[in-house]
């Protein structure tokens, strides 16, 4: 499983641009999954290039939920490929584009090894990938409970880290995961970063994390 973080409130590299918002590429069981679009879309564009990462050879698009921060970058990308599956919480009028889109409400399997939690409180999915140390999460920004996020994804299997925005998560939550990369809205990043030293990884756009 490899994550390449394209769009983020900080940057890794100076040639990209950050930016308030949120969008990686999971690359795992053979699949290239754009997660979430960020807010901007010639920024999203703009970090792909940069990246090296081919909009047209990606078949499979996951909104997290329909906030603008994660989803301004959708009408740009799908001008340059309309030809994704798109995975959505809730109705999006740029999901219209889409060759097919499919709305998720309940913890579904996307294909063999990567599922969805299904939209948790009515706003938000979370991307859940198998891997042998364990099912690793992509989070948009955790607006539900992240003992109700977990609690969701440990039904595909022993939940090993999570990658993405963490909103007002307590940093206690999280002490039984392996990894953490906090990412855009999180608001406890520092405290997290104290606290699980071992297991923090920074995020920001131009990361790539790689687990096996």
């Amino acid at each position: 499983m490899k994550v390449t973080i394209i769009y983020d409130n900080t940057s890794t590299r100076p040639t990209l641009q950050a930016d308030w918002g949120f969008s990686a590429l999971i690359q795992a069981k053979g699949k290239d999954i754009l997660f979430d679009t960020g807010a901007n879309g010639n920024i999203l564009l703009s970090n792909m290039k940069k990246l090296n990462l081919n909009p047209k050879q990606i078949e499979d698009v996951f909104i997290s939920h329909p906030h603008w921060d994660h989803t301004g970058g959708l009408s740009s990308f799908l001008q340059f490929n309309n030809k994704v599956k798109l995975w959505i919480p809730s109705y999006l009028p740029e999901a219209e584009k889409a060759r097919k889109v499919i709305q998720v409400k309940k913890p579904t399997k996307l294909y063999e090894g990567i599922y969805s939690t299904g939209e948790l409180d009515g706003i938000e999915q979370s991307l859940c990938v198998e891997t042998e140390k364990g099912i690793v999460i992509i989070a948009g920004c955790s607006h539900p409970r992240m003992e109700y996020i977990l609690k969701k994804a440990s039904q595909f299997g022993k939940v090993y880290g999570i990658i993405g925005g963490l909103h007002g998560t307590k940093p206690e939550s999280l002490k039984d995961l392996n990894l953490i990369c906090p990412t855009h809205c999180t608001q406890y990043k520092s405290q997290i970063k104290s606290l699980y030293p071992e297991k923090y990884i920074e995020g920001g756009a131009g990361k790539i994390i790689e687990i096996e």
